[in-house]
């Protein structure tokens, strides 16, 4: 594990953690290591409650004897740790290519701060080269699907919009019942634009472009972990 950049990142915020701290745990690949960090001090006597963002979180840190707890219970949290899809300028960032982008970005809102974690491959001058995942409700979603085409087309995306699949072939659906979109935008200059565009589309129910939550990043390369503060 030493020499993979997820890790290695993953490691470096490690050190935001605190017994006592009420802890959001993230989705995906580079998450999954720092679960596997927070459950390793776990062990050691580090002192956490924590809420998943995903059903797979939940049972990787059960797994781990992770104390949980939910947004009901334990509504304020002190921080989130999660990964990325894409590092935009300013911390701006494009989440939920697991999916779990609804309750990535809840989890994040009711956190003090949201640190993430990725390896240099995320970092982009401009958002958008990885698609933009878009949970939308079932009801109405051819509706819904041609709206959000019309924002791509005022918005110049270079690609089209598709829904996602499963490996069999089969629709992905969310922990929460949706459908996700996914938007190939290829750049999107005006983040904050589209946001808002998006979230106004009834039958939207979240987008994964998420503006002004992240407060630092940890990014390791080939040269170590460098450390964004926005």
């Amino acid at each position: 594990m030493s020499d993979d950049p997820k890790w290695l990142a993953a490691k470096a915020a490690m050190v935001e953690v605190q017994s006592g701290m009420r802890l959001g745990l993230g989705t995906g690949s580079t998450a999954k290591h720092f679960v596997d960090l927070v459950g390793a001090a776990v062990a050691g006597g580090l002192d956490v409650i924590c809420v998943p963002t995903s059903e797979k979180t939940a049972e990787q840190a059960r797994s781990l004897g992770i104390r949980l707890t939910d947004l009901e219970t334990t509504p304020e949290l002190d921080l989130t740790v999660d990964g990325a899809d894409e590092l935009g300028p300013g911390l701006a960032l494009i989440k939920g290519g697991g999916g779990a982008l609804l309750r990535e970005k809840i989890v994040a809102a009711a956190s003090k701060r949201m640190v993430v974690i990725a390896d240099a491959s995320k970092r982009v001058e401009t958002l958008g080269r990885f698609p933009l995942p878009v949970e939308v409700n079932h009801f109405g979603i051819g509706a819904t699907s041609a709206a959000i085409v019309r924002l791509m087309h005022d918005f110049g995306a270079e690609g089209d919009l598709r829904r996602r699949l499963k490996a069999d072939g089969t629709p992905f659906v969310t922990d929460g019942g949706h459908a996700i979109l996914d938007a190939f935008f290829g750049r999107i200059p005006r983040p904050e634009a589209v946001a808002k565009a998006l979230a106004d589309i009834p039958g939207v129910v979240e987008h994964g472009l998420f503006i002004g939550l992240c407060k630092r990043a940890y990014v390791a390369g080939a040269a170590g972990v460098d450390v964004l503060d926005g």
